[in-house]
């Protein structure tokens, strides 16, 4: 009942978020029971089933980045006088935090469920043209009952993840063991965390597992690998996709997104290299501070971008031209899902790292910086890390495909 009564109070800007939250939280369920239906119309095709249920994880896995976001950045649930003399405290304020993420991915899983069962036809006829021609019975599995506790598992699954992982997320952390407050201010305030060091010490990691992942693809493309086609066919299973072609992306997307922190620091420190003048340094300063903020959501958009580039050149290899036969209706859903989720969570952390220098901007216009000279700084930020991130992610999708594509 309070996180509803918070969510009637919220800012126009927080409500929008939750509902992305949910949107995403419903494309998930319904990729889900998806599985569910092809599992339950092909029960002699358990291994297309199993790869169905396991492609899932990826959309999943993006929905809850996105809720532990929204969560982070939620105003409502952040500790305050109010909630403290209410006897709510950091902890009570992350399991509320968990409660409204699950409540909002419950709302949204229902709707995926009811819009699931009326596509398949047991609630009704549908209006849809994918619907009425039959293609949804037979891709959803229309034509053989639905196993109600599969059902009932699978629609619960988002919630009780998302919230789950908002509430570790928000949960309170002792202090490490001889932490001390910095004594001179930063140049941007707020939650921002990890610190830059550690943000930076990251890249070596990251490029590590990045690495070991092209190589072990390179090695799993040695000998007899699976053709181009059978590699991006995500809707029937994992074709000819050997262990070693599944394990090498793995540790490519997690490199990745470990080395994002790393890159987006590093493109801070070339803006401010030298003597730079107070555009750059004002521009190198604030990546460099934020760089524990947003370099994992950045790290996850290029290992989306990176994943759609090398599906869309392995779809090209195999089918001879690009555009030739789409890769269907469910698979299409699931990648705009993980792109909606990457750009969203991207944005949402530009935002709170905004929202967290909102007293250091002040402080500078005070001073008499102008408002050019800000709206300067944010643009050479966001040109730096398109022209530094931009090689990278292509690079990593060219080395990725490029055992299978290059014969």
């Amino acid at each position: 009942m309070l996180s509803l009564r918070l969510a009637r109070g919220s800012h126009p800007l927080v409500l929008l978020r939750r509902s992305l939250v949910g949107v995403a939280a419903a494309g998930a369920s319904f990729l889900l029971l998806s599985a569910l239906g092809f599992a339950a119309s092909h029960p002699a095709d358990p291994d297309g089933a199993l790869a169905r249920l396991l492609w899932c994880v990826v959309p999943l896995a993006a929905t809850v980045q996105l809720a532990m976001s929204v969560a982070r950045a939620d105003p409502s649930t952040r500790p305050g006088a109010g909630f403290a003399a209410a006897g709510l405290g950091p902890a009570r304020l992350a399991l509320l935090a968990g409660v409204a993420t699950a409540t909002v991915c419950a709302a949204g899983s229902a709707l995926a469920l009811l819009t699931f069962l009326h596509l398949r036809g047991d609630v009704g006829g549908s209006w849809l043209l994918w619907a009425g021609s039959g293609a949804a019975g037979r891709a959803l599995g229309g034509d053989r009952p639905l196993p109600l506790v599969g059902a009932v598992t699978l629609v619960a699954v988002v919630p009780v993840v998302a919230g789950a992982a908002s509430a570790a997320g928000r949960w309170p952390r002792p202090p490490a063991a001889g932490a001390q407050r910095p004594a001179l201010p930063t140049v941007a305030t707020g939650p921002l965390t990890p610190p830059p060091h550690r943000a930076a010490s990251t890249l070596p990691w990251g490029v590590a597992l990045a690495a070991a992942g092209l190589a072990l693809e390179a090695y799993a493309g040695r000998g007899a690998h699976p053709s181009p086609g059978a590699l991006v066919s995500l809707s029937g299973g994992f074709g000819g996709s050997v262990p070693e072609v599944v394990g090498g992306w793995v540790l490519t997307v997690a490199g990745l997104v470990l080395a994002g922190p790393g890159l987006v620091h590093g493109c801070g420190r070339l803006l401010a290299v030298g003597r730079p003048g107070p555009l750059r340094l004002l521009a190198g300063r604030m990546l460099q501070q934020e760089a524990g903020l947003i370099g994992r959501p950045v790290g996850v958009l290029c290992a989306v971008a990176a994943g759609l580039y090398g599906a869309l050149r392995l779809h090209e290899a195999a089918h001879g031209r690009p555009g030739a036969h789409s890769f269907g209706p469910l698979t299409d859903l699931g990648v705009a899902l993980v792109l909606m989720c990457a750009f969203t969570t991207v944005l949402n952390a530009v935002l709170e790292a905004r929202s967290g220098r909102r007293r250091t901007t002040a402080a500078l216009l005070r001073l008499g910086a102008s408002a050019r000279l800000l709206r300067g700084a944010a643009a050479l930020r966001g040109a730096a890390l398109l022209l530094v991130l931009a090689p990278v992610t292509w690079g990593v999708a060219q080395l990725t495909t490029m055992p299978f594509t290059h014969r």
